[in-house]
């Protein structure tokens, strides 16, 4: 198991793009781990995680039959980055409203960046970017403390921030991990590196020993 000091949980909420996420961070040269989004708080908490990332997901907030997860994270003063359905996770349970877009958003969009610091720290100099979209809910009402740091032609909101009282909560309402969201990378570096201070440190290499070492602890002579 990863030290406290290295992981970065990726909580999985059905995405097809939970895989790419951890790959993405692994090419930062930071250690990461995929959870079920049912992993329970205590099983987070064993990772010792310096960030959480909720993926995006099939499920929407706004039905009966949302998937079950550690709602306890929001309070444990871990930086949180919401991708797509996180995003609207967030939203729902800190008091925000998600609601049914009229046509949903798929594919390329233009990114209007309004707030550079943080996150979309070092782009948009031009002021937009090209991301991808894919998603058929957005935020209608953003949650009480935050402030939008992004928008597209179709979502107000598409990307939002909260930073006060020790918590740190970004959400996204595009997918960074594609290569088809431009600067996509630097928004992860920024979050993993910037946001949550891992020191890109790990390396497959260092993984293989550790790892290794445990399983000769735990079997021994067996």
């Amino acid at each position: 198991m990863a030290s406290e000091h290295e992981t970065i949980v990726i909580l999985d909420f059905g995405s097809q793009y939970a895989q790419l996420i951890a790959r993405r961070i692994r090419e930062l040269r930071v250690h990461s781990v995929i959870l079920p989004a049912s992993a329970s708080l205590q099983t987070i908490r064993e990772h010792f995680p310096k960030g959480i990332i909720l993926s995006g997901g099939p499920a929407s907030v706004t039905s009966v039959k949302q998937p079950k997860w550690a709602k306890g994270i929001l309070q444990e003063g871990i930086p949180i980055l919401g991708i797509c359905y996180g995003m609207q996770l967030v939203a729902h349970y800190m008091g925000g409203r998600v609601a049914a877009t009229k046509q949903r958003e798929f594919g390329r969009a233009k990114l209007q960046i309004i707030d550079r610091a943080d996150l979309f720290a070092g782009l948009g100099q031009s002021g937009s970017i090209i991301v991808w979209m894919s998603h058929g809910d957005r935020i209608e009402k953003l949650p009480p403390g935050f402030k939008p740091i992004a928008q597209t032609e179709n979502s107000p909101v598409a990307a939002m921030k909260f930073v006060k009282h020790g918590c740190q909560f970004f959400c996204l309402q595009f997918h960074p991990e594609v290569a088809h969201t431009i600067h996509g990378k630097k928004i992860l570096k920024n979050f993993v590196q910037g946001i949550c201070k891992v020191r890109p440190t790990w390396t497959m290499g260092s993984f293989l020993k550790n790892s290794i070492e445990e399983i000769r602890e735990k079997v021994g002579h067996d």
